[in-house]
């Protein structure tokens, strides 16, 4: 894990400029990470990732809270658009590999449909601009489980396959976040259908 967390601090570092504000028409960092899909561990890419197609790449505060459990629901009830739209979702937050690998198992939120990463120390997060906040003493999740990692404010960015960024959308309610995110890439399909080869 400490592996895995190392490596993702430095792709980030490389990737970006100091102070560099992720708006439209930035590059966007590319990040390794360890992430979880339907309980089960994997080492994520971005760059790999963008080779497929567009990538929803969505900051969020911590599993298992209200906004954070209505939009991991709503990206996953929608998975099958954002995948006929040729686009993939990867959700990233501060919480530990352990806690994604229930989140993202569970049938009420993630339902073994949408990928999360671990961003441990915040580092993927400041590296997209996202603010992040403290953890707060005696901040419990709807489980009644203790939050101790930090929160990274909810943000999305749209990448293009070329590494772009399309779309950054911030002050959001979670499910217009994720309808405007479909929206996003359903009208970048569409951009791209329409240039002549």
């Amino acid at each position: 894990m400490k592996h895995a967390l190392c490596t993702a601090v430095l792709t980030v570092a490389a990737a970006m400029p100091a102070l560099a504000a992720l708006e439209p028409g930035a590059a966007a960092p590319d990040f390794s990470a360890r992430a979880s899909l339907a309980g089960k561990p994997f080492d994520y890419s971005l760059k790999a990732a963008r080779r497929r197609g567009p990538v929803v790449v969505y900051f969020y505060p911590s599993a298992y809270t209200g906004g954070c459990n209505i939009q991991a629901h709503e990206f996953a009830v929608n998975h099958e658009r954002f995948t006929a739209a040729g686009a993939s979702v990867i959700g990233v937050s501060l919480d530990s590999i352990e806690r994604l690998n229930a989140f993202s198992a569970d049938p009420a939120y993630c339902a073994g449909k949408l990928a999360v990463a671990s961003d441990a120390d915040g580092a993927i997060a400041r590296a997209f601009d996202v603010q992040v906040r403290e953890a707060v003493e005696g901040k419990q999740d709807t489980r009644g489980e203790a939050i101790r990692h930090g929160l990274a404010e909810r943000s999305t960015f749209i990448v293009a396959p070329d590494g772009h960024i399309v779309a950054r959308l911030s002050g959001l309610k979670p499910a217009d976040n994720v309808a405007q995110s479909l929206q996003a890439v359903q009208q970048l399909a569409q951009d791209t259908k329409s240039v002549p080869r």
